[in-house]
């Protein structure tokens, strides 16, 4: 029996909520610019016109010692990738100060690594510290899996935000990583909420995992009820063990952005890593569920700036808060 998408749409407006025991597969196979139609549907009456903008900066680089198959800072992998320590405070607070005068909401530091600890992180409160109090940007923190007494640090210092990927799905992970597993991803995430952060948490797709996978992937999503989801798109670095997977083609990225509306209706959907792979640096998917993205440059592998961004956002009628 075909499904109606637009009323499918509408019923989700109204509470819905797709589940892991409903049949799911149309999703897969459903008209695509229906389904497309249906999830913008659902952004616009769930989040409106308004985008965040999300920029990030790399504080740390390399030398990690976990040996997640997509990462160019994974020191299992063989890549160009640049290695240094925590950078600069003051650097880091410059290029925090830029960004919020160039209209930016948000801004993370992200370090290599299984956690920040130490000295590392005690100078990552003190720039916390800083931007917090020279800016109104609204802070986000991926330093990998912290304890509850770090976290209670870092909220004291102004972060409301704190990213950790789940990745992909629960059955898919062990074949991306095995130096931790999914369960420790989704403890740190619970811990994080226990302390008051609004959590951040997608994935990456196209890195050999199903349909199947990902709709799992958004449904652990939404039982963990993650606000905001990013979803990266492998581009395939060299020197990793993934630098022959074949790249998505716009239409599957498109179908698998709607499908996460679909399934977290009111969470930001946020264009992340990736963008490239998608005409006009991922304009359409703005119109089929997308409502945050990160801007600037990414971790290894560059983004938008954020004028170039602003400016499409402006050409679709949306409104960046």
């Amino acid at each position: 029996m075909k499904v109606n998408l637009l009323e499918l749409a509408n019923e989700i407006i109204d509470g819905k909520l797709l589940q892991k025991d409903d049949n799911l597969d149309f999703l897969v196979t459903c008209d695509l610019s229906e389904l497309k139609e249906a999830a913008n549907r659902i952004r616009k009456a769930f989040c409106g016109d308004t985008v965040d903008l999300c920029t990030i900066i790399n504080g740390k680089s390399g030398n990690c010692g976990e040996n997640c198959k997509y990462c160019a800072q994974s020191s299992y992998n063989h890549t160009s990738c640049k290695n240094y320590n925590f950078l600069n405070g003051d650097l880091i607070l410059r290029e925090a100060r830029n960004n919020a005068s160039e209209g930016v909401n948000r801004f993370a530091i992200v370090t290599s690594g299984k956690s920040l600890s130490g000295k590392e992180f005690e100078q990552a409160l003190d720039i916390y510290s800083k931007i917090n109090k020279e800016t109104t940007l609204s802070l986000c923190a991926s330093l990998g899996f912290l304890t509850k007494n770090q976290f209670k640090k870092l909220y004291d210092v102004g972060v409301r935000n704190y990213h950790d990927n789940i990745e992909t799905s629960r059955r898919y992970f062990p074949h991306i990583c095995t130096t931790h597993s999914f369960d420790e991803k989704i403890a740190t995430i619970k811990l994080a909420q226990s302390v008051g952060f609004n959590v951040c948490s997608g994935g990456i797709i196209g890195m050999g995992e199903t349909w199947q996978d990902r709709i799992d992937m958004a449904l652990t999503l939404q039982n963990l009820k993650i606000k905001s989801i990013p979803i990266n798109v492998l581009m395939a670095i060299p020197g990793t063990p993934l630098e022959n997977q074949a790249p998505l083609s716009p239409d599957e990225i498109l179908r698998t952005i709607a499908i996460f509306r679909l399934i977290n209706p009111s969470a930001d959907i946020r264009l992340a890593g990736g963008r490239k792979l998608l005409p006009n640096n991922g304009k359409e998917a703005f119109s089929c569920g997308i409502s945050s993205t990160i801007t600037g440059n990414m971790l290894t592998t560059s983004g938008s700036t954020i004028k170039s961004d602003r400016n499409m956002l402006k050409q679709l009628g949306r409104i960046v808060i």
